[in-house]
């Protein structure tokens, strides 16, 4: 994962991205760490860091005795350096999230809801845009760099599954997001799906740290999937990269699951969220959320593993058709399961997996992700830090203040 540098004077700004990604992914390092890391002479490094000490964005958080030598001085972002927002428009619910630049959570509020029409969507993100503003102050607020947006690509699509009303789905159709929301004046404001937002927010802050290319796969109100290699997440020409809810698997074994007409069922009917509540609900246990299972309640727990079973064999089927195609060190499952069930889901995909497995294969690690529910308003929040401050190789052919968003996706 060790970024590479240069020490020639004119890539000085994709250094300094060099380096931020150094101490963000450490939490804190030395500056001969750093400069180990991203493969630049500690001379280099230090005068980076003393720049980025000096513009606000790095602090000295003290220094580190018992090696050899002078103690060693420890840099960390300095969580002041900037803040961002993150929206995650989801079918059920909207999540805003307040961060700094060290990547520490300032404001969190999640807004449920029936159906996600474009008008409630702009007043509930307007108000928490508003909120957090307020909460930062005015100088504060003046390091505020920008706003992710992470939302379903078909966001008022599915409506049969979810019984949205008609019109959502239409009125959709005329929004522009990235104008959508009041208080969003002057902030940059990037785009991207609900499952690739989860994934960047793995890369960050979970398994990122440890695999450079894995699978995360985001048991959402309708699953999805974000791909990253080479530590960078993949998008492809038209976003469909890791778009898992349509692909095909075998029929499902649970009566609650209409058998389809086609010679094959989609992942999405098996291995979503909704399915899961239908299914609890066409056998008699009323629920609206899949928070509601935690703790599980007993009438619950014989359904629930109905459905993870089902749900296991599905995506054991759609990991060993990933991982036909593109090889990778991980599979990480996340989403909105409570933690329990999540583990215990994931637990069985992995017995799943092992027993179809082809031969020709290797098997990744798949194991479960600790993000959770706010995995794809983290990952919108951290688009404009990773645009202004991430290690992206397209800074070597930027002028000026032009600034090639990173990572952004159509709605």
């Amino acid at each position: 994962m060790a970024g590479k540098g240069s020490n020639s004077v004119h890539l000085r700004h994709y250094n300094e991205r060099v380096v931020l990604d150094a101490i963000r992914r450490s939490g804190q390092a030395s500056k001969a760490e750093v400069a180990r890391f991203a493969h630049l002479t500690p001379p280099a490094v230090a005068a980076i860091i003393d720049a980025l000490v000096a513009g606000g964005y790095v602090v000295e958080n003290g220094k580190r005795f018992g090696g050899k030598g002078q103690p060693s001085a420890m840099y960390g972002l300095a969580p002041g350096g900037a803040y961002s927002i993150g929206l995650h428009i989801g079918r059920r619910a909207m999540d805003a999230i307040l961060i700094d630049f060290a990547g520490q959570t300032c404001a969190f509020e999640t807004h449920d809801y029936d159906h996600p029409d474009p008008d409630s969507i702009k007043r509930i993100g307007s108000a928490a845009i508003a909120r957090f503003r307020g909460q930062l102050g005015a100088e504060a607020a003046a390091r505020l760099i920008g706003m992710g947006i992470s939302a379903p690509y078909f966001i008022g699509g599915w409506d049969e599954e979810l019984g949205f009303p008609g019109h959502v789905q239409t009125a959709w159709r005329a929004v522009d997001l990235r104008t959508h929301f009041q208080g969003a004046d002057g902030l940059q404001v990037m785009i991207e799906n609900d499952a690739s937002a989860a994934a960047v927010a793995e890369l960050v802050y979970g398994v990122g740290k440890q695999f450079s290319d894995f699978l995360h796969i985001s048991l959402s109100t309708f699953v999805g999937g974000g791909l990253v290699l080479n530590g960078t997440l993949q998008t492809g020409p038209n976003g469909n990269t890791a778009a898992l809810g349509p692909f095909p698997v075998t029929f499902s074994s649970l009566a609650s699951v209409p058998r389809p007409a086609g010679k094959f069922e989609v992942l999405l009917h098996r291995a979503s969220v909704y399915t899961l509540v239908a299914h609890l609900r066409a056998n008699g246990f009323d629920i609206t959320r899949v928070r509601d299972l935690e703790p599980m309640p007993a009438a619950a727990r014989a359904l629930v593993s109905e459905w993870q079973s089902d749900c296991a064999d599905a995506l054991a089927q759609a990991i060993i058709g990933s991982i036909a195609l593109v090889d990778l060190e991980a599979v990480v499952i996340d989403g909105l399961l409570p933690a329990s069930v999540l583990v215990e889901t994931v637990t069985r995909v992995r017995a799943a997996f092992a027993e179809m497995l082809p031969p020709g294969l290797i098997a990744p690690t798949i194991l479960a992700g600790s993000i959770g529910a706010r995995g794809s308003a983290l990952g919108a929040s951290l688009l404009p830090i990773y645009s202004m401050f991430g290690p992206d190789t397209g800074v070597l052919m930027k002028k000026g203040n032009d600034k090639k968003p990173l990572m952004v996706g159509s709605t």
